[in-house]
């Protein structure tokens, strides 16, 4: 009796007893359950755009040119200081005041004895002449006459030094006021009201015409990239950005580190950032823009770093995601240079590739592109 499918075995009387199989409806078969997305996202194709050509380099911010004003005249006392670090000054602005009394007495006496010399003049000018008018007469000897011609050029270069003496005592009261000898900024202080400084000593310092320049690192091949007149963006720590522009360029390279200095003047801040400050001594990253070129960019949240790599997630056709590791390049906005790793034509995941794995099943926002 077959036992294949579930039956039930009536007994019927007709012509003669006969088993007659009843069928029973058939048991449910297992269904195989369907997948479900592991995600919902939408997609993006691989994009060529224009992106600028950067050389990246470090360095340090320093004074374009930076003056160290000091004492002239030896021991006198600083009587006042008329600026601090920090302050802007004019050329010719007072910055400080020895006391002058000594200065002036000099000038006293030097006045002096350019009178006393200019009277020894007078009085051998007046005997020189009279020799003159006697001369051939033979009533003075000729050792007489050339000994009063004599004195009368012995008190002229009397009186010549006596007023070269004054000048220079003149030169030291002028000596007694230090004065800025350029547009600039105060950047160090070391003078102190009372102290009698020796001639020589460091007073001030200060940057000229308040101008700052970056002294670029760069390696040797990137330095034969660079010309002067490149315009330089720089970043500093706060993150406000800066203009500059190659000034000049190192002609020697650092045997040690292989680099070059590439020096840059900084104009000013970028647009909407005129309260940035750039002080000398801030190290500071920059790009030297050298250009522009074709790349293939996606948006930066399309690319997932994983252990130090960069991947990419394609859609295929199935609406199944494969992982692509890609080498990625600039970074320019919101979009990233892809170099190698995807095709123009691959779908790749915009957003939320973090959350995804190789062969997952993902759906596809409707209206993103299908290509």
């Amino acid at each position: 009796m077959p036992t294949s499918s579930p039956q039930i075995w009536t007994r019927c009387v007709a012509i003669g007893l006969c088993l007659v199989p009843l069928a029973l409806p058939a048991a449910d078969k297992p269904v195989t359950p369907v997948a479900k997305p592991a995600l919902t996202v939408s997609v993006v194709q691989p994009a060529s755009a224009t992106l600028p050509v950067r050389i990246s380099a470090n360095g340090a911010v320093a004074a374009w040119q930076e003056a160290i004003l000091g004492a002239e005249v030896a021991g006198l006392r600083i009587q006042e200081v008329h600026v601090q670090v920090g302050d802007v000054v004019r050329n010719g602005q007072l910055l400080l005041s020895f006391a002058p009394e000594t200065v002036q007495a000099d000038v006293a006496l030097a006045r002096a004895r350019l009178v006393e010399a200019q009277a020894q003049l007078a009085e051998a000018q007046g005997n020189a002449e009279r020799v003159r008018a006697l001369h051939g007469s033979g009533a003075l000897s000729q050792q007489q006459i050339t000994q009063y011609l004599t004195q009368e050029q012995t008190a002229q270069a009397r009186v010549a030094s006596a007023q070269a003496q004054l000048d220079t005592e003149l030169l030291r009261q002028q000596q007694t006021r230090l004065v800025a000898p350029d547009d600039g900024t105060i950047s160090a202080r070391t003078a102190t009201v009372g102290a009698v400084v020796a001639s020589g000593s460091e007073l001030f310092r200060m940057i000229r015409r308040s101008r700052l320049e970056w002294r670029a690192e760069v390696t040797s091949p990137e330095l034969e990239r660079i010309r002067v007149g490149q315009k330089v963006q720089l970043l500093t720590p706060a993150g406000a950005t800066w203009r500059g522009q190659v000034r000049m360029i190192a002609p020697t390279v650092d045997t040690a580190t292989r680099k070059g200095t590439v020096y840059v003047d900084v104009l000013g801040a970028a647009k909407g950032q005129g309260g940035a400050t750039l002080r000398a001594g801030t190290y500071v990253r920059g790009e030297f823009d050298i250009g522009a070129s074709t790349a293939i960019t996606l948006p930066q949240s399309a690319v997932v770093v994983r252990d130090g790599f960069s991947y990419v997630f394609r859609v295929g056709a199935e609406q199944r995601v494969a992982r692509l590791k890609v080498q990625t390049g600039r970074v320019v906005g919101e979009r990233v240079e892809i170099l190698s790793g995807v095709q123009p034509a691959d779908r790749i995941v915009a957003g939320g590739g973090a959350f995804l794995s190789d062969g997952d099943l993902v759906r596809v926002v409707a209206g993103t592109p299908a290509q």
